[in-house]
């Protein structure tokens, strides 16, 4: 099958400059991209047509032979410097895509620096439900690598500079050509750096960074809840060879309480009542967690397990100036160890007893009489 014209491929006329035949070239290998259509092997005889006349006409000398003598100017690798007989369609398409799409496609020189950024670290901190509720500063001490002060974090003895790695030429990259395509994989010499150190610093070792201990004084904010992960930008390890340094995470640990019971921002309290405050009534004081307290009303007849409801005495919300609720439950207890003045005043109580004064006793023995009925 005969080569279609060149330009007629590209789109462009004979009088089209360098930067009208890249701007056509790059559309049509963004549109036939075999990895944008994987399978479709029309698509690829395309990709591979447009790449071949590119690489010809974006060359001026190799455009003067084609202009001059058609496609015979490189069959057989004629056309002398120009020749495209052995042409490399691996190699020249990596150089391309470095051109046009870098990283897209496969191709482009990664950031020296993007391999060299340190490691996030995780710091666990516990504290009290009273320290979530009003906030708190603390310093905390952790092991971690910090910018070798010698060598200002480069690597490299004073003095001296890295140099490019002789491996990938700075590229931080090596290729593989696997048929068509070019594996690029980060290069093994340098990690990916691009610079190997030739002079190493002598208190670092060529690292960049050393090992030591560092205090932070770090704020927890008020309402932080058990679980929470605060995140403090660049306060994690240093990169090695000026990479940037990596984050570090607060887990917040919120301990248990021996009176409050928590739920997101509202606050439950279980406040036992004996019999006759129940059923007589009466006023109470519980503590709040602001280290207050707060008076609240048990109406006559009050039932085990009800609950009132204080309005803004529960845990303040982590954004905003609002506050959850506190619920107070309140728990009859029983009396134990009754003396006999006691035992005689219930007995009385008992005889007198009606079953007005317990209606959900009355409903479950007239459902019990019915159960046994049927």
């Amino acid at each position: 099958m005969a080569k279609r014209d060149y330009y007629e491929v590209l789109g462009v006329n004979k009088s089209a400059s360098a930067d009208q035949i890249k701007s056509a070239y790059r559309k049509l290998a963004v549109k036939y991209h075999p990895d944008k259509n994987k399978g479709d092997k029309g698509a690829e005889e395309k990709f591979k047509e447009a790449s071949e006349a590119y690489h010809v006409l974006s060359n001026s000398e190799r455009k003067q032979n084609y202009d001059n003598f058609g496609h015979a100017a490189f069959e057989n690798g004629g056309g002398g410097r120009g020749g495209f007989g052995n042409f490399d369609f691996s190699n020249h398409f990596s150089d391309i895509f470095e051109d046009f799409f870098g990283e897209g496609f496969g191709g482009g020189r990664r950031s020296r620096r993007s391999n060299n950024r340190g490691s996030d670290l995780r710091y666990d901190l516990s504290i009290s439900l009273e320290e979530a509720f009003s906030g708190k500063k603390q310093d905390i001490k952790f092991s971690t690598s910090e910018k070798c002060d010698t060598c200002s974090g480069s690597g490299s003895k004073p003095g001296h500079q890295a140099g490019a790695c002789s491996m990938c030429g700075g590229h931080g990259q090596v290729r593989s050509s696997q048929g068509f395509f070019t594996v690029q994989q980060t290069c093994p010499q340098c990690a990916g750096a691009g610079e190997e150190i030739t002079h190493p610093c002598s208190s670092c070792n060529g690292q960049g960074k050393k090992q030591a201990s560092k205090r932070l004084s770090v704020t927890i904010p008020k309402g932080v809840d058990d679980g929470t992960r605060i995140r403090l930008s660049g306060k994690g390890e240093a990169g090695s060879r000026g990479g940037g340094s990596g984050d570090l995470y607060l887990f917040i640990n919120v301990h248990s309480h021996d009176l409050f019971k928590r739920s997101d921002e509202n606050l439950f309290f279980e406040c036992p009542v004996s019999i006759a405050d129940a059923a007589l009534g009466t006023s109470i004081e519980i503590p709040t967690i602001d280290g207050g307290k707060a008076k609240i009303k048990i109406p006559a007849g009050t039932q085990s397990g009800k609950q009132f409801r204080l309005r803004g005495k529960g845990m303040p919300y982590m954004r905003g100036n609002d506050f959850g609720d506190l619920y107070v439950q309140v728990n009859t207890e029983v009396p134990i160890s009754l003396n006999k003045e006691q035992k005689e005043l219930l007995e009385k109580f008992r005889e007198i007893e009606n079953e007005k004064s317990n209606p959900s006793i009355k409903k479950f023995f007239q459902k019990a009489k019915s159960f046994w009925k049927n």
